[in-house]
């Protein structure tokens, strides 16, 4: 039990109320959109300053067309705690509304990263903890360090999951491993999750960022009609039946084709050329 509660505290220190607020970091490498997840004192806890700067970043980039991919990562050898208890227990002397709107920050920014029409890679190192591991589930890949863990462990302090947490391990993994993560608490180590396909891409420590980047140049590389396409499709077929997800494919198709991308594309594979997309 001892040790136990000593990797709790590893992941989920004691955080004290400091007066520097969490921020989210904006750069740009070529055309792709770093985001950097800095709150180093908290091990990068998320709080609704980061909730509403990345819906806000990732709106901007959207109209952007000079972006064509988007990461996101966090400051130094941590990728993210999650939830910073301290202002959890503050959050219990207040009324139930105050963290309802504080998660439905949260969960927005998790649909804006879900419906954003360009990829969004999590490049992780180090721990990503309940609502960090959420975070990088809801991107479209994930490029982690090879001796990164991965935990949800909100039952271990009685609380349960947000982010989407429960909904994308449902999705990634057997039931009973989902349950087993969400209800134990366990700790998942990157390799295994890239054994399972949920990792895309393993990195040496200190090294995901730059394997993300260069992830990112070859999608940026490709059309971005028919990358938004992709995810929209993939977006749309959970539970979806086969007809309507095959009227979707279709018009998907037909629009791609008829964009200026669908002449640069084939044009450039039957003249085989390296095609440029707009």
């Amino acid at each position: 039990k001892n040790d136990r509660a000593g990797q709790l505290q590893a992941l989920f220190p004691p955080f004290l109320e400091t007066q520097m607020a969490a921020q989210l970091i904006s750069t740009s490498e070529g055309q792709t959109m770093v985001l950097t997840l800095s709150n180093p004192e908290h091990r990068n806890a998320l709080g609704p300053e980061m909730y509403a700067a990345g819906v806000e970043a990732l709106n901007a980039a959207e109209t952007n067309p000079d972006i064509r991919s988007v990461i996101l990562t966090g400051e130094g050898s941590v990728f993210s705690a999650g939830g910073n208890l301290q202002r959890l227990q503050n959050n219990r002397q207040k009324p139930p509304e105050f963290q309802a709107q504080s998660i439905e920050g949260l969960h927005s920014w998790i649909e804006a990263i879900r419906t954003f029409p360009k990829p969004v890679i999590a490049a992780v190192e180090g721990p990503a903890a309940g609502a960090g591991f959420s975070l990088a589930l809801a991107c479209d890949l994930i490029v982690s360090a090879v001796n990164s863990v991965f935990v949800m462990a909100y039952s271990s302090i009685a609380l349960s999951p947000d982010g989407g947490g429960s909904w994308s391990l449902s999705r990634a993994m057997p039931r009973q491993l989902a349950t087993e993560l969400l209800m134990c608490g366990e700790r998942i180590g990157a390799e295994r999750l890239h054994q399972m396909g949920v990792v895309g891409r393993l990195s040496e420590p200190g090294h995901a960022l730059a394997e993300a980047l260069a992830w990112a140049a070859r999608l940026n590389a490709r059309a971005p009609n028919a990358l938004a396409s992709v995810k929209e499709l993939l977006n749309e077929a959970d539970g979806s039946p086969l007809n309507a997800h095959l009227a979707r494919e279709r018009d998907h198709f037909v629009k791609n084709l008829h964009h200026a991308n669908g002449g640069i594309g084939i044009g450039a594979f039957l003249s085989k050329e390296t095609p440029k997309y707009i």
